[in-house]
């Protein structure tokens, strides 16, 4: 292979590779609440920022029979919380899932979640194309939401 083809290869492969690099979801500062003997559901929260308009579609994790995108608001002065078939992410806007807000849900719990540790999830998103890429990331558990911030989801029902 001559020099300009090589190069044009190698160019070519660069931009594939930023392209791919481009795409990814960027996820901060997540974390999962940790939880005590008996308690079957907790949160996770975390910033996402999406390169371009894409769907958080739906969230898996071994740690939970149960994984939901999940939104609590105040509703005539009643707090309710109740699953999203998805969540939007605007292009590079950074969206926030915090206690008292947008979160995941991990419920079904198969054992406690203990402080220190870290539990794997599979974030899956849908772009405005349609087309679906998946993202695992390790979140943190931790107690770092002061008490009292979030209300508690053990008695929470589906």
């Amino acid at each position: 292979m001559n020099t300009s083809r090589q190069y044009a290869a190698s160019l070519l492969a660069g931009l594939i590779a930023a392209g791919s690099a481009w795409g990814q979801v960027k996820v901060e500062d997540a974390w999962a609440r940790a939880t005590v003997q008996g308690q079957k559901a907790t949160g996770a929260f975390m910033k996402i920022t999406a390169p371009q308009a894409t769907r958080l579609v739906s969230v898996v994790s071994p740690v939970a029979g149960v994984a939901e995108i999940h939104e609590m608001k105040m509703d005539n002065g009643v707090m309710q919380m109740r699953a999203l078939p998805g969540l939007d992410l605007p292009a590079n806007k950074s969206v926030e899932l915090k206690p008292g807000s947008y979160h995941l849900m991990l419920m079904d719990l198969k054992a406690p979640l203990m402080k220190d540790s870290s539990v794997t999830m599979t974030l899956n998103f849908k772009d405005a194309k349609g087309v679906e890429t998946k993202q695992q990331i390790s979140v943190p558990v931790n107690t770092a939401m002061p008490a009292g911030k979030m209300p508690d989801h053990a008695h929470h029902k589906h």
